[in-house]
């Protein structure tokens, strides 16, 4: 599991705290915006041309694998308005989505889910859009 703090661009950095300063959140949501107080407050924050292609930032496309499973899944991180699970679109205020944001390529990231905690590997940032040169829209 990986223990190094979140590696968060500025940009991404400043969308997060606008929608944290606009949400009333309810269920899971609620958890995933504490842990993410919690992960912003030990983020470091880097300039979008700066941060490495291996670290998940908004807009990222990611592949994940469960932990004791052989079943790989890739999503795209999105803010909340633009997630669509059938399209493989998935909301940073999700467990995943926000278990993954600011984590590497090969860390283990852990979520809570309704059959209880996950653990997924982060095999590969597949696209990242800082890594185009281009920073996260919202």
């Amino acid at each position: 599991m990986s223990t190094r703090p979140l590696t968060l661009t500025a940009p991404d950095r400043a969308l997060l705290g606008q929608i944290l300063s606009s949400r009333a959140p309810t269920g899971d949501e609620a958890r995933t915006l504490a842990d993410l107080v919690v992960g912003m407050s030990e983020a470091v924050t880097v300039p979008s041309a700066e941060v490495p292609r291996t670290v998940v930032t908004l807009n990222s496309r990611v592949r994940v694998r469960p932990l004791g499973t052989d079943g790989a899944r890739e999503f795209t991180l999105v803010v909340p308005g633009q997630a669509d699970v059938q399209r493989g679109r998935l909301s940073v205020l999700t467990p995943v989505g926000g278990a993954l944001l600011g984590r590497r390529e090969g860390d283990v990231v852990t979520c809570e889910a309704p059959a209880g905690r996950v653990h997924y590997k982060i095999e590969a940032v597949l696209y990242q859009p800082e890594a185009d040169g281009l920073a996260a829209a919202a």
